[in-house]
């Protein structure tokens, strides 16, 4: 069946923000004199909704009380971010292809929506996807299915018409865990880690020729 269904992630897919989330991370957790390191975050932060990420940052604080650092974090990353970022290559080429084929494409993403449509306008892309879905705004985020499930129904698609891009961990198996093949994106974890989740396979960008040959443009 051919390929006329692409589902992106937002953060480390569509362009790195790691090291800004990074940072915001450990602005908030140096009041308690802790810090993140980088395997903690690419573990249980990367890919994670935000009450995950702060249930296991403080155990037993409730929601009422780590709700305003989660949005305070939030706030900390775009104050990072400048008016204009840099997509993965090869995102023009791909968009191009899904237009030239007539295809349908979401953004499909944990982040907060004010996060994500800053994000898209910084990399001009905004309005250049059918969909965006975020997770906070449904009964559940990745790693659960729900968020991919939701994009397919949006889009009229199903699995086996689809591709997703996906660069955590938690992100990969809410993607498989959909049905969809899901190339895991390169960079903040490495192959063997992204298989481990459910990666169908790897890729460093959007020019690689394993990606072209999957849908049918190689």
């Amino acid at each position: 069946m051919p390929i006329t269904t692409f589902l992106f992630d937002l953060d480390g897919t569509l362009t790195d923000t790691d090291p800004l989330h990074h940072k915001a991370f450990n602005t908030i957790v140096a009041r308690w004199g802790r810090s993140i390191d980088i395997d903690y975050y690419k573990t249980h932060i990367m890919g994670f909704p935000n009450n995950l990420i702060f249930d296991h940052l403080f155990p037993g604080m409730p929601p009422e009380e780590y709700l305003p650092l989660a949005d305070e974090k939030e706030r900390l990353f775009r104050a990072q971010l400048d008016a204009e970022i840099p997509p993965t290559p090869g995102i023009e080429a791909l968009l191009a292809h899904i237009a030239r084929i007539g295809g349908r494409s979401a953004v499909v993403t944990n982040a907060p929506r004010a996060n994500a449509e800053l994000m898209l306008k910084a990399l001009r892309l905004e309005g250049r996807f059918d969909a965006l879905v975020i997770g906070d705004e449904l009964a559940r985020g990745k790693p659960d299915p729900l968020p991919y499930l939701t994009a397919l129904e949006l889009l009229g698609s199903n699995p086996l018409e689809a591709v997703a891009f996906e660069d955590s961990s938690s992100g990969v198996k809410a993607a498989s865990a959909a049905g969809l093949f899901t190339f895991g994106m390169l960079g903040g974890l490495d192959e063997e880690r992204l298989k481990a989740a459910g990666a169908s396979a790897a890729i460093r960008d959007f020019t690689a020729p394993a990606l072209w040959e999957r849908i049918g443009a190689g």
